[in-house]
């Protein structure tokens, strides 16, 4: 059963102006070693593009909490992962994903795209279904 649904497009510009402010205090702040290593590949264009695309999936992830940054909900709680087939999937971790739990979430789907001046992200969030039909 879905419990929330979240989508989010952000300008690829806003997310180069932040990082040329902030630097690595903006990148330690918002996203983990993991995704920081999977999206500062490439060239600098590409680099802004799955930035911000993941900075969007995190915004969806938050809509479909219905959450925004309150509730315990932290940045680096939300981690977008990659299967081996390049496919997305969202790992929560820390108060995230202690709300998540007791709020009956147990998976949450994602998918992103970008181009070269938009990230857009949605989100779905699924309630474990009770095995009594509850």
């Amino acid at each position: 059963m879905i419990y929330g649904t979240g989508i989010d497009i952000v300008e690829i510009q806003r997310i180069a102006g932040v990082w040329q402010r902030k630097g690595k205090r903006f990148l330690d702040r918002v996203y983990t070693p993991y995704e920081q290593s999977r999206c500062l590949r490439g060239a600098p264009a590409v680099q802004l593009e799955r930035l911000a695309a993941h900075f969007a999936a995190k915004e969806a992830v938050m809509k479909a909490l219905g959450t925004g940054l309150r509730q315990g909900v932290r940045w680096r709680d939300i981690e977008i992962r990659h299967k081996p087939t390049g496919q997305p999937y969202v790992s929560l971790t820390g108060p995230t994903k202690e709300l998540a739990l007791a709020r009956g979430i147990g998976t949450i789907h994602v998918s992103l795209s970008h181009g070269r001046t938009y990230a857009v992200a949605s989100a779905i969030a699924l309630k474990d279904t009770d095995p009594a039909g509850g």
